[in-house]
């Protein structure tokens, strides 16, 4: 059964000495916001973590089976969905063996259920709007980015010539030491708090299964993804805070809360503002470098009516 809620969330994460998340168009460096130079990391970045930690959870069977994998080749399980379901992978598939392609696609993949789809590039399994949807996360101070110079003390050339693991033996013994290492450098930030909104709808949520379970899945990615994706680039990331804003209805016919709760009772801005319901101020007004350095306030009396706060 698919959930019967709509939700709203505030999800806080920060990154020490690391690199959030790189701008491919500005040499990987950190993404800023050019204008009052806050930081940015992309809800693609956030999403790929959750699919990371559900694929490790599950390995990557179905029904939590992740469908954008690294390195794979998407029309592969579209075409999979049309065998199993008596379909044309071969493409040109009717309504019907269209929509229950994209069935079989929902129900075996997290990612498909979760954030929706294109699915129509190869064998047709159709299009889905996915329930949960993420903003670009922005820091809640402006950050610093650094370029650091480092060294690698070995090389990585292609060898005119050299064919076997001998002939790069005999080039690097023809080399002078300084030769054989190099520069290179690193992108990072000293500090910054992200601060990320999320919204979950019951209605899409009908339309791809997502269920309370995979909801309770959503939630513990988000809590625990970033202790399984270290990386060296990516310094110390943490989350800080996940709060969930949970429509649960007012109206005291039962039908008529039902609705409420999927539709909501509250505008998402009203909600997710910065200091509408959780407050995040600075201790100090030097430069922050971790996360003692911010207070986080949670104002439950300013919660609408039909609303829930929930901390996973």
């Amino acid at each position: 059964m698919s959930i019967q809620n709509r939700y709203e969330f505030l999800y806080l994460f920060d990154c020490e000495n690391g690199n959030p998340n790189g701008d491919p168009d500005a040499g990987n460096s950190p993404r800023i916001d050019p204008e009052d130079m806050h930081g940015l990391v992309s809800d693609v970045a956030m999403k790929r973590r959750v699919r990371n930690y559900i694929q490790t959870c599950f390995d990557n069977q179905a029904p939590n089976a992740i469908f954008i994998e690294h390195a794979t080749n998407l029309n592969k399980p579209i075409a999979k969905a049309h065998e199993e379901t008596g379909g044309k992978p071969e493409g040109g598939g009717n309504r019907n063996q269209v929509g229950s392609a994209r069935d079989w696609m929902c129900k075996t993949f997290f990612d498909v259920r979760t954030f929706g789809a294109v699915m129509s590039t190869g064998a047709n399994a159709g299009q889905v709007r996915g329930p949960v949807q993420l903003s670009f996360a922005r820091s809640v101070d402006p950050i610093l980015p650094l370029d650091v110079s480092i060294t690698r003390m070995a090389v990585a050339e292609k060898v005119s010539g050299a064919k076997t693991a001998a002939d790069y033996e005999k080039w690097e013994n023809e080399q002078e030491e300084d030769k054989l290492r190099t520069m290179g450098r690193k992108a990072l930030i000293p500090y910054g708090l992200y601060v990320a909104k999320g919204f979950i709808s019951a209605n899409l949520a009908k339309g791809t299964g997502f269920s309370d379970s995979d909801l309770k899945n959503v939630w513990e990615a988000l809590l625990n993804m970033y202790d399984h994706d270290r990386s060296a680039s990516k310094g110390m990331m943490s989350c800080r805070g996940l709060y969930v804003f949970k429509h649960v209805g007012t109206d005291s016919d039962l039908n008529q809360r039902i609705k409420q709760a999927m539709l909501g009772c509250a505008p998402a801005h009203k909600l997710l503002d910065k200091g509408a319901i959780v407050e995040i101020t600075r201790k100090s007004e030097s430069s922050p470098r971790s996360f003692s350095d911010y207070e986080v306030v949670v104002h439950r009396d300013r919660l609408p009516s039909g609303v829930e706060l929930l901390t996973p």
